[in-house]
């Protein structure tokens, strides 16, 4: 197909999507299993399919196994950090998921109730999580690792029937003790579950508190004759699992996905913008403590009938800088999706890209980012060394799966660096002034999406309807990504940064975003952010903070040319107040980088470490290097003379 064609076909379908709605995603809902099929597509109180019943536990596995493709690998466990690679099939998929579920059942979990999985990438954690499904469990999955106050949070607005663990985690060469946090959280939280049940991993074992905690393997046995529980028929509204992001107050938003709509979402999204069928295997290398873990690590994948990899390790230091082209290759994987940071730290260590034209990519087509902005010096160089098509994506923990990409599968292969791409079908966006006045092309404002949101996005955030409410409150007839962005006169939308990256300086409104391609653009670049300074005169000053390429880290003409480079593409009115090289940059376990820490380290403003910080120390250092280098005074920087 062209990529003519393949335009065409996309006009079409997002054409159809906004037009006929109801018609769009009715057909839509036919790749799904339903017990009873829903008679028409969205009711404005009920949601997406209402009178829809179906379980996603069996669109996941059970179907698949009936219509003969039992043997058809599933779940492909691939742990470089232990040395171990397992693979099961949808039959052993699907057996290991009844054994969960019949131990959860076993401990009074049942329909409506939550269970929270405090767990690493392993497979009981899929297990885990399918299992609920299953029961109609509204699953939690926390990213295991996160401080105990964080997850004693969450442990108290859930409220759950159990707590799921394991005895630790590994992350690059670390082992992280998972049980000690286990155990604060459950002092610190008001709520009290009734047990802990913990699978025991050979790196570290953990010692379990009598008459509350229970061994994984223990249960197992002990419900080895119980009957397999059936899947439990549920509404297409009803919840599947409650994921909590970080809200403004500190107090975390616990979105709540549904299950009709995520599993239509979720089987079109692979269908049409991956190019996953049935027998293909896919990759997302996250983790299941995130959205992208949730929809297309276990969920969207599984629903495809596909493969689906899960990853435990790092893109570098498990062993070196090839372990996701040596992965690609070795599951003959057909789509990845990654992260532009893991690639960022990828480029770094190998600049050159040695070990991957070595090791090559397979049988892969396309590589897919997300997760935060892709620069286009990172796009480029992933192209130019792989020689596949690297697709920006943009989407949200809210939305559940993309709503800004090239709909690959459909034959339109039409990019441009620095833009997300184009509207997925049933996504209307519009670009607004702060008075809600839509603004022209070319021109930057808040990022938003017309109403009704697509099935897939979230419909309440969980025992707090309020701050749900407000994110429809500022533009009504619209939901408010909190994201500024434009569209070009070619339809590309270009998602420049949280809306709060958006910087006035002496009147002109400037996107941090912007100033940060060309900083990374910058020879011995790995990668940077721009932070917006206060200034007493000119209201903000940017500032960036960049990480060299390995084998730059003397190269003191970095900032030098990082400055004049932003002051001689945007003029003199983005000058940047500095340019400072660190080690590290602040970032959360997940990948992306905590701007608004940084903002406050410029600032002089008091912090707290984030609970979802990667290494606690980089925010010590970075204040050293600012200190050392700028001697800033209270909110008004003195001009450094670069």
């Amino acid at each position: 197909m062209s990529d003519e064609t393949g335009a065409v076909a996309y006009a079409g379908a997002v054409r159809r999507a906004a037009e006929r709605p109801d018609q769009f995603w009715i057909e839509a809902a036919k790749a799904i299993g339903w017990v009873a099929s829903p008679p028409r597509a969205y009711d404005q109180t009920k949601g997406w399919f209402p009178e829809g019943i179906l379980n996603t536990c069996h669109n996941c596995l059970d179907r698949h196994v009936q219509a003969g493709r039992g043997d058809v690998a599933a779940l492909v466990y691939d742990s470089p950090v232990t040395g171990t690679i397992r693979r099961y099939t949808y039959r052993e998929l699907l057996h290991e998921t009844e054994r969960a579920a019949a131990m959860l059942a076993s401990l009074g979990a049942q329909k409506g109730d939550r269970v929270i999985l405090y767990m690493p990438m392993i497979p009981e954690t899929v297990f885990a999580m399918l299992a609920c499904a299953r029961l109609g469990v509204i699953h939690s999955v926390v990213f295991g690792g996160f401080a105990p106050p964080e997850l004693a949070k969450r442990i108290d607005d859930a409220a759950p029937k159990l707590v799921l663990t394991a005895s630790c985690g590994i992350e690059g060469g670390r082992t992280i003790a998972y049980k000690p946090l286990v155990d604060e959280a459950l002092a610190l939280a008001g709520h009290r579950v009734d047990h802990v049940v913990l699978v025991q991993r050979e790196q570290l074992a953990a010692d379990l508190t009598p008459g509350r905690d229970i061994d994984w393997g223990d249960l197992r046995r002990q419900t080895a004759d119980m009957a397999a529980p059936a899947c439990v028929p549920l509404a297409s509204g009803d919840p599947l699992y409650i994921l909590y992001t970080s809200g403004t107050t500190g107090t975390p938003k616990g979105v709540v996905r549904d299950n009709g709509g995520h599993a239509v979402a979720l089987a079109w999204s692979m269908a049409n913008i991956y190019g996953i069928g049935a027998g293909d295997t896919f990759w997302a290398a996250s983790d299941v403590g995130w959205v992208v873990g949730h929809s297309y690590i276990v969920y969207g994948p599984l629903l495809a009938g596909a493969t689906t990899v899960l990853f435990e390790g790092k893109p570098v230091g498990t062993p070196d800088p090839g372990t996701f082209w040596r992965t690609i290759a070795r599951h003959d994987v057909k789509s990845f999706f990654t992260a532009p940071t893991a690639i960022r730290a990828i480029r770094k260590e190998d600049p050159d890209a040695r070990l991957l034209k070595e090791i090559g990519t397979g049988a892969c087509r396309a590589v897919f980012l997300a997760g935060e902005r892709a620069d286009p010096e990172t796009i480029a160089w992933l192209e130019r060394e792989s020689g596949l098509p690297v697709i920006d994506h943009w989407w949200q923990t809210e939305l559940g799966w993309p709503a800004i990409a090239t709909c690959f599968a459909m034959g339109d292969l039409r990019r441009k660096a620095g833009s997300a791409g184009f509207p997925v079908p049933g996504y209307q966006f519009a670009i607004l002034d702060d008075e809600g006045t839509a603004l022209p092309d070319g021109a930057s404002g808040n990022v938003v999406i017309k109403t009704p949101l697509p099935p897939g996005a979230f419909r309440s955030l969980w025992n707090n309807q309020a701050t749900f409410a407000r994110n429809f409150a500022t533009f009504p007839g619209y939901y408010e990504t909190g994201d500024a962005g434009f569209r070009d006169q070619g339809g590309f939308l270009h998602i420049m940064g949280r809306t709060d990256d958006i910087i006035n300086i002496a009147g002109h409104r400037l996107s941090t975003g912007q100033m940060e391609e060309i900083v990374a653009r910058q020879l011995g670049v790995a990668e940077c952010a721009v932070v917006g300074a206060d200034d007493a005169i000119k209201g903000m000053v940017p500032i960036a903070f960049v990480t060299p390429q390995t084998g730059y880290s003397a190269d003191m003409s970095i900032a030098e040319r990082a400055v004049l480079a932003v002051r001689s593409e945007l003029g003199a009115i983005a000058a940047m107040r500095a340019v400072l090289v660190v080690d590290q940059l602040p970032k959360t376990r997940s990948g992306k980088i905590l701007r608004s820490l940084l903002r406050k380290i410029v600032n002089r403003e008091s912090f707290d470490i984030p609970a979802t910080i990667d290494n606690p120390e980089t925010p010590t250092k970075i204040i050293k290097i600012f200190d050392e280098h700028l001697g800033f005074n209270g909110h008004n920087p003195p001009n450094p003379g670069i």
